[in-house]
């Protein structure tokens, strides 16, 4: 999936994040980040989730660095010139050729329609490839903007459930199929 390097929307590019990118990440050298990017970096992208993500990310494209966008992407704000975000998916297609996708906006960037605008772009590109059948995501139901996003795109509400790692709330587990997704592009 690395024969594409970006993805171009209206107002974003979207990146996947390469290794030399996600080692200067994993140990929090921001100028370096900057540097390789040519974007600016605000300190608060680097309280997101998806930092707990890169070491493993890091060990799966050096393992199989043809693996590069089934892992993380980079949500650049086109005219600023700023990471905004990241999204992106938990590795490759499993055996039934399913991926997990997340996606994650900094807080001032909210509710301007760039955490859909991104998603829609990849889910769209990701169904491309021949080896992918079905997206799955998990969304914490009293994080509605997440849901609203998933509903939009035309994920499917598959089960809900309670876990530990997240007791404030029931998840909602989501899924898209290409077949689903054909009307959505």
């Amino acid at each position: 999936m690395n024969h594409i390097l970006h993805i171009t929307t209206p107002r974003l590019e979207l990146l996947p994040c390469s290794l030399e990118v996600t080692q200067a990440v994993i140990t929090q050298n921001k100028s370096q980040v900057e540097k390789l990017l040519e974007v600016t970096v605000p300190d608060d992208w680097y309280a997101g989730q998806v930092l707990n993500f890169f070491p493993r990310y890091a060990q799966m494209l050096i393992e199989e660095p043809s693996d590069l966008g089934w892992g993380v992407w980079l949500m650049i704000h086109a005219s600023d010139c700023s990471l905004i975000g990241d999204l992106g998916f938990g590795g490759k297609p499993d055996a039934q050729g399913t991926v997990e996708l997340g996606y994650e906006v900094l807080p001032k960037y909210r509710n301007q329609g760039y955490a859909f605008e991104a998603v829609q772009a990849l889910v769209n590109f990701a169904f491309t490839q021949p080896e992918l059948k079905r997206i799955i995501a998990h969304s914490p139901q009293d994080i509605m903007a997440s849901c609203r996003i998933l509903e939009k795109l035309g994920m499917q509400h598959l089960e809900t459930f309670n876990t530990p790692d997240y007791p404030t709330a029931p998840i909602l587990k989501w899924q898209m199929t290409l077949e689903s997704n054909s009307g959505h592009e």
